[in-house]
């Protein structure tokens, strides 16, 4: 669906403009926009590459697991339905410390996984379980320490201090999944998602 909206937008824009004879200035902004698009990639690959294997090497020498151990009593009330010994709960965890470092990139195929797994503990394939909405508002809004792509987009653009946004969004991330959690709960209470 949004792939049709984006191809609209796109087939109205270049039928407008060239109703008003500016085919010239759509042609000249598409190749400036592939160009900025090809800038900005480069600087968050170099940024994303360097904090993957950060975490890497957070893998190999043990501090994922330790994250996961702090943040294992946290995720087993956040999911009390979901099996202590499951692999979603692994799943779970490792994508709740790649939010921590700020690395969605890296989150997104652990969230994934751990979707496949919690929806092989579901009863009814075609509703979300509690633990699935639980987990999709959590990836959404999590608490980030390092914005790392934030902090990347600001170095590819001359940023004096690209990590003077680290309490802020500490600070905002942290707002957001109090909110996220806080509505899961009423949701869970007042309208059945038990």
């Amino acid at each position: 669906m949004v792939n049709l909206i984006w191809f609209s937008l796109i087939v109205i824009g270049i039928i407008v403009a060239a109703l008003e004879g500016n085919l010239q200035k759509v042609n000249e902004a598409a190749f400036e926009g592939a160009k900025a698009g090809v800038t900005i990639c480069f600087g968050l690959i170099s940024i994303l590459v360097f904090w993957l294997g950060m975490m890497k090497i957070a893998q190999e020498s043990g501090l994922l697991q330790i994250f996961a151990k702090i943040l294992s009593p946290l995720a087993r009330r956040l999911f009390p339905d979901v099996p202590k010994d499951h692999p979603a709960m692994g799943y779970i965890l490792a994508n709740m410390s790649a939010n921590l470092f700020g690395l969605g990139n890296a989150a997104t195929p652990m969230g994934i996984k751990a979707m496949e797994e919690l929806q092989k503990l579901n009863p009814d394939k075609e509703r979300a379980t509690p633990a699935m909405i639980t987990l999709m508002a959590l990836n959404t809004s999590s608490i980030t320490l390092i914005p790392t792509t934030i902090i990347a987009i600001r170095l590819n653009y001359g940023s004096s201090n690209a990590v003077e946004i680290v309490g802020t969004t500490l600070f905002a991330t942290l707002c957001s999944t109090l909110i996220a959690i806080l509505v899961d709960r009423y949701c869970r209470r007042n309208y059945g998602y038990k």
